[in-house]
């Protein structure tokens, strides 16, 4: 399960790797089974989400699945917090460190009307977490290619500071009225094309988005987001809904944000 030192490094080069074996055949079967069931809003657990969102877009045409906290809710979307293939990358990219469980995600852009996903920094949404040690983690239930809207990255971008939010899932130009010349000169995506089963890992600032889907395929993604332990709460809100709040200056842990891995133990 181990990432290579070339795998490693591009990483810390580029802020994100992508290709990466994560789940069989079986596996994702599974998930999608898991992924039909709990997208109905009547699922009798379906007040164990933390957002839910039958469609995020802005654009009344399109459509874009949103949701947050499907862990809690099947077996599936459970179990692939603890697999293996997933922990120790996600260790070694954090320092090889323990890391923990932020929140996971569900993105899923129907066929033929899929909305977009617009450019934006993990992190500008977490900023009531610190230091900033996060990472996430995008599998994907579909082949997703730049034609059903997979994910795009702009190389090096996980250099920038932080940017002001510009939205999620509306224009996805609007990031450039927050960008300076040098960054847009730099602004250069390259698009992660994926088999089902496979995934990227990228940095908390590292600039990404994913355009429409207008094909007959549909594109559907897990996303698991981690940060490394020790990392703090700064606010006094619940940083989920139905979470208790962490005070400022308060470790995050607990039950709703359990040790994924820690290398130590291995």
């Amino acid at each position: 399960y181990t990432l290579s030192d070339e795998q490693v490094e591009f990483f810390r080069v580029n802020g994100f790797i992508s290709g990466i074996k994560m789940l069989d055949e079986h596996q994702v079967e599974k998930i999608r089974t898991e992924l039909g069931e709990i997208s109905n809003p009547q699922h009798p657990a379906h007040d164990l989400f933390y957002e839910f969102h039958s469609n995020e877009s802005t654009d009344p045409s399109t459509i874009l699945f949103h949701a947050l906290g499907a862990w809690r809710i099947t077996n599936g979307l459970h179990d692939v917090l603890w697999n293996p293939r997933f922990l120790v990358a996600a260790s070694q990219l954090s320092g090889n460190v323990p890391v923990r469980l932020w929140q996971d995600q569900i993105f899923w852009k129907p066929a033929k009307q899929g909305g977009v996903v617009a450019w934006h920094q993990d992190y500008s949404y977490w900023t009531r977490t610190q230091p900033m040690a996060h990472l996430t983690c995008w599998i994907g239930l579909d082949d997703a290619d730049r034609s059903n809207g997979c994910v795009s990255y702009l190389p090096g971008s996980h250099r920038w500071p932080l940017l002001p939010i510009t939205g999620l899932a509306g224009d996805m130009e609007a990031i450039h009225t927050v960008l300076n010349d040098e960054q847009r000169s730099q602004f250069r995506p390259v698009f992660a094309e994926l088999k089902k089963g496979e995934t990227t890992f990228h940095h908390p600032l590292m600039v990404h988005g994913s355009y429409e889907n207008a094909t007959d395929r549909p594109r559907r993604a897990t996303v698991i987001n981690v940060f490394r332990d020790g990392v703090h709460s700064v606010s006094d809100r619940p940083l989920l809904k139905g979470v208790p709040s962490i005070s400022p200056g308060e470790v995050m842990g607990g039950q709703f944000f359990p040790l994924l891995f820690d290398p130590a133990n291995v």
